[in-house]
């Protein structure tokens, strides 16, 4: 059990408290700026007329020089009744003649003409921001306006509107603002944290938890626990991936218990088909032994024979589980290569004319078209087609027929069939025929295999990415089909 503080829902709430406190900062950040601008502009647009009515109502000139005494009262009165501005006597080059700021000296001896000019200009009084003589480096709001005596353009007042008083008495309750609106913004960033966090974070982790209360449940043992979720998110997706590996894990358990079932039945059918041989084996042996010297030549021999028909059936027996055990087991593809199928099924052909003859079976070889080369590996597929007539032979009785056939098809696979006109198989039977150690049920126990031919034969079709499907008719015969894609070919294989 995690501690209290470790917990997924209290990181999450508290990550997410500083994230709002952050923005709080922003945010005040971003309010304060915004509301001195807007006081700047707010108050240069009621005194934007200012400096015009200085220049406008008094001498400021006298003859070229500045006229000291009238400016001195006029500025002092001016700023008397508004202490937050601070006035200025430019010439025409922008050069400070006179002004009245009390408590400090300017540290610049000219101020920049091109936002005053622009003032003047600007018939829509647009916001602009103009040097503070005091401080050079700050940019303030302010009033501007030509001084016109005698005709003449002698220089210009300039007027800052939020001067040093202003600025003095700002700060200070800029401070008691700042820290008010400060604990405003923590105290609702704190509840927004709280309400938020237990709504939304709640939510999150409540899946979260029913996650891993379905994780517990199936590694307890509940094999069919799975997550539910109703949100379309990452954990949705989660919750997905782990229903599909569950899934997995239950086939894949299923696909044990089944393969742990066949080998049960493998040991029952290995002990039931060794059991006969063996015991004829032994029986035939033990009368050799005792009626030795009263057994003719032709008897020996009969028991002889007997005995290794029945050994060659064990040696089958045991060749074809290892087959399959390597087939199963080995990792490494076909060993493919270009050959003609055609020219194997008449190799095959010839080869069980033989069998087909004593078991008086007629056995045939149909090849329809031009049939193109095949990507294969042709060991395989020759113990495909092998497997196929031995299951044929096994089932079709003296007189019937068995029919190997060729074909392509109108979408260019190619077809490979052997119909025979055996005892058939009946219908509930036919989807288990490619399972290992599957035996198809019949009256005589001689008809019988080892169960694994047809398994081999579905294992090499799998690897190759063949398809084989089988129809069947009792008492009129069944048809195996192998349908073979068009098969890319490195060109290392082309000649």
């Amino acid at each position: 059990m995690t501690g209290f503080f470790n917990s997924l829902f209290w990181r999450i709430s508290f990550l997410f408290l500083l994230i709002l406190l952050i923005i709080s900062g922003i945010y005040i950040y971003i309010s304060l700026n915004t509301a001195e601008m807007y006081f700047q502009e707010t108050r240069q647009n009621l005194d934007i007329e200012i400096a015009a009515h200085i220049a406008a109502e008094n001498d400021c000139f006298q003859g070229d020089s500045a006229n000291l005494n009238v400016l001195k009262n006029v500025f002092h009165d001016v700023m008397v009744i508004n202490p937050s501005i601070e006035v200025y006597l430019l010439d025409t080059a922008g050069r400070i003649l006179a002004y009245y700021a009390p408590n400090q000296k300017i540290t610049t001896e000219k101020v920049p003409l091109n936002p005053i000019k622009e003032f003047i200009s600007d018939k829509k009084n647009d916001f602009l921001l103009g040097m503070d003589p005091k401080n050079p480096g700050k940019k303030k709001t302010f009033s501007a306006a030509r001084v016109i005596e005698e005709k003449q353009f002698k220089g210009y007042i300039y007027v800052i509107l939020g001067g040093q008083e202003y600025e003095n008495a700002s700060q200070m309750i800029l401070g008691s603002y700042i820290l008010r609106l400060g604990i405003r913004s923590m105290i609702i960033a704190s509840i927004a944290a709280v309400i938020i966090g237990f709504i939304a974070i709640g939510f999150i982790v409540r899946n979260i938890r029913q996650i891993v209360q379905v994780i517990y449940d199936f590694r307890g043992g509940n094999l069919q626990a799975r997550i539910h979720l109703k949100s379309k998110s990452e954990l949705q997706e989660f919750a997905d991936s782990f229903n599909d590996m569950a899934d997995t894990i239950v086939r894949n358990f299923d696909d044990l218990k089944k393969l742990d079932k066949n080998r049960r039945e493998l040991a029952a059918n290995i002990s039931h088909d060794l059991r006969t041989p063996l015991t004829i084996i032994r029986g035939y042996a033990e009368t050799i032994q005792l009626k030795n010297n009263r057994l003719s030549s032709k008897k020996r021999n009969e028991y002889l024979e007997t005995m290794v028909e029945n050994i060659d059936r064990m040696l089958k027996m045991v060749h074809e589980l290892f087959e399959l055990s390597n087939l199963e087991a080995s990792d490494a593809g076909p060993d493919r290569e270009i050959f003609s199928l055609a020219e194997l099924l008449h190799d095959i052909k010839q080869k069980n004319q033989i069998i087909a003859d004593v078991k008086k079976i007629k056995l045939f070889l149909e090849c329809n078209g031009q049939i193109l080369p095949v990507y294969a590996d042709i060991q395989m597929m020759e113990k495909v087609i092998q497997n196929l007539l031995d299951n044929a032979f096994n089932y079709t009785d003296p007189g019937g027929e068995i029919c190997l056939s060729l074909a392509m098809t109108n979408d260019h696979n190619i077809l490979i069939t052997i119909r025979d006109t055996g005892i058939g198989i009946e219908e509930e039977q036919l989807p288990r025929i490619f399972d290992r150690y599957y035996r198809v049920k019949s009256e005589s126990d001689e008809r019988n295999g080892t169960g694994l031919g047809l398994a081999i034969v579905n294992k090499i079709i799998e690897l190759h990415g063949f398809k084989i499907s089988v129809k069947s008719t009792v008492n009129r015969g069944t048809i195996f089909s192998i349908i073979i894609p068009p098969q890319p070919v490195p060109e290392e294989q082309i000649r």
